[in-house]
């Protein structure tokens, strides 16, 4: 794709990668950038910047779990800012947790945000764009939409789905002229990351670092874009010797977070005697 003069959409801009790669089309010669997230406040710090490198910035606030708020900022998008030719799915939450310890609130969370958001993003978009018979999609999955980790099931689990959600998109939007790319950046520094707790071992990136090879995916029409030496030295044992990486896996994973869910475990086997109230006879029995 050749960015220069055209017109994209960024989603989760306010801060981390999408931030990152916003700064890095707007240096890449990109003329408009629409600017999506929840934040207003940080979406107009994030324009500001852009603009100051003479590309003009639209931030544009949206919840993108709430899909009848996304497609009224969509439908604006069009009307005041015309076609977009490029869109990154980049919104995304993260909860570490053990699975014995997770609740279905942060469950139903990331999968709203990280799945059915972009997917609410896309539909409306991608339409316009096949008829159109032009654009370029990129959805923001991780390393961890190839392997999965302890500690990380339900957001593995929504960054596996958006894998083959853009494979199979890729294939079928071919015919329209709309390509599809997947980014897999590894453990990235963003603020999102300074939250969980680290795999021991594992190098974080720059978001600056996703941004560029996200860039330079784009330039070259890539499929799927791994970002790290790590990312490429893990799909590889995951391809040929599986039966090492589960165990480094293991070690890796942050023990004490670990400790905790083997605790929940126990205290579901063997949870603690409370004294029980029965009515026998006209009087209370303990």
């Amino acid at each position: 794709m050749n960015i220069e003069g055209k017109v994209a959409l960024v989603t989760g801009a306010s801060r981390g990668i999408g931030r990152a790669i916003s700064y890095q089309l707007a240096q890449s010669g990109i003329r408009r950038i629409i600017l999506v997230a929840r934040n207003f406040a940080l979406l107009s710090e994030v324009a500001a910047d852009i603009r100051e490198m003479g590309v003009e910035a639209v931030a544009l606030p949206v919840d993108l779990t709430r899909p009848r708020e996304v497609s009224g900022v969509i439908a604006k998008a069009w009307r005041d800012y015309g076609d977009i030719d490029l869109l990154v799915n980049c919104a995304g939450v993260a909860y570490q947790v053990p699975f014995l310890r997770s609740h279905r609130s942060q469950v139903q969370t990331e999968i709203a945000t990280n799945l059915t958001g972009m997917y609410a993003v896309t539909s409306l978009i991608a339409r316009r764009m096949a008829a159109r018979r032009s654009g370029t999609i990129v959805n923001v999955s991780s390393l961890m939409g190839k392997i999965a980790a302890p500690t990380m099931a339900t957001y593995s689990a929504t960054k596996f789905a958006i894998v083959g959600f853009t494979r199979a998109l890729r294939m079928e939007l071919a015919p329209h002229n709309v390509n599809v790319m997947t980014l897999l950046p590894s453990l990235t520094d963003t603020d999102m990351a300074k939250d969980l707790q680290k795999f021991r071992g594992v190098i974080p990136v720059s978001a600056e670092a996703v941004a560029r090879a996200c860039v330079r995916g784009l330039e070259n029409n890539t499929a799927e874009v791994l970002v790290g030496w790590q990312s490429h030295l893990a799909v590889w044992c995951d391809r040929f010797s599986p039966w090492l990486l589960e165990p480094i896996l293991k070690l890796t994973a942050p023990s004490r977070l670990l400790r905790v869910g083997t605790a929940s475990l126990q205290e579901n086997r063997h949870p603690p005697k409370r004294k029980v109230k029965i009515w026998h006879e006209g009087e209370f029995q303990v």
